[in-house]
């Protein structure tokens, strides 16, 4: 089953009935593995409809029969409590193992099955289903990139260091709470990207230039812009009610900003109603930056 496939299939209102039902729909991500694949297929697909109220619920190393009758037991409770069948996107390898979680009382959709049979048909060669084999690389060199991408992300993060900025794919500058540090690891883990990252602080922005730890690797720099509302809201969750989140100041901040990103000719996008992937995305996209591992 193609991804198309899926998502038609989720929109087609005699199997699920989405269009006049606003209950809770349960939904479980499963995998013999992380379930990291299963999870964020999954998530992208289920953005599509916004208006339901989803609960999910992650279960990796479904790797047995028991941890399979384990995972069938909690979908099919769900569905008792629910009312309605519970959505379940797997990436299970073993067929026995994958068979039994198409057994639950459940909306199965496996992500892996139908796609393995139609590459198998077309190149004309079967499969050796083995667990794990999506996530066998964890002696490679991708893995090693990786770790040493998120590490380098943690030791720059919020401006803490600037001796290292050499060793920067990007670094990524904005005011503070515009999602810089959870942008600079999924760039990190998922990408292998060294990324770091400089708030801008009011002594910057009301001088309307670059601090001068940034100015030798103004080619590295890439802003992120946000919604003013968006940023009270954000700010509130951590100090209500204080200077740093009124409206004002965060209008203030945005605007300074803006002026240094056009003055310096700073590459920038408005992350107001992106995810974290859709904004590291839109970097590699815009930047050129390759990914380093795959």
């Amino acid at each position: 089953m193609t991804i198309e496939q899926i998502k038609a299939t989720i929109q087609n209102k005699d199997a699920l009935n989405f269009a006049n039902s606003q209950s809770l729909r349960s939904v479980f991500f499963i995998s013999d593995g992380t379930a990291i694949t299963s999870e964020t297929l999954g998530r992208s697909i289920l953005s599509q409809f916004p208006n339901v109220p989803f609960e999910t619920r992650v279960i990796p190393y479904v790797d047995t029969l028991d941890r399979a009758d384990e995972a069938v037991n909690q979908i099919n409770l769900a569905h008792q409590r629910d009312g309605v069948k519970p959505l379940v996107f797997d990436t299970i390898v073993d067929p026995v193992i994958r068979e039994r979680i198409n057994g639950a009382d459940a909306f199965n959709l496996d992500i892996y099955e139908g796609l393995i049979s139609k590459i198998a048909d077309e190149i004309k060669v079967q499969p050796a289903p083995h667990t794990g084999h999506a996530h066998g690389d964890v002696d490679s060199e991708n893995y090693k990139s990786r770790i040493d991408a998120v590490h380098f992300a943690l030791d720059n993060d919020d401006g803490a260091r600037t001796t290292h900025y050499d060793a920067a794919d990007i670094i990524l500058i904005g005011v503070s709470r515009s999602g810089k540090t959870p942008t600079c690891l999924y760039l990190a883990l998922q990408f292998g990207i060294r990324a770091a990252n400089y708030p801008l602080t009011e002594d910057d922005l009301y001088e309307n230039s670059l601090p001068k730890a940034l100015k030798p690797y103004r080619d590295k720099l890439f802003g992120l812009v946000i919604d003013a509302d968006r940023l009270v809201k954000i700010r509130n969750e951590r100090r209500a009610g204080s200077r740093y989140a009124s409206y004002q100041q965060c209008q203030q901040e945005l605007r300074a900003i803006q002026g240094i990103y056009i003055s310096q000719g700073i590459p920038n996008i408005d992350v107001s109603t992106m995810s974290i992937e859709e904004i590291a995305t839109r970097i590699l996209q815009m930047t050129g930056l390759k990914r380093r591992i795959g």
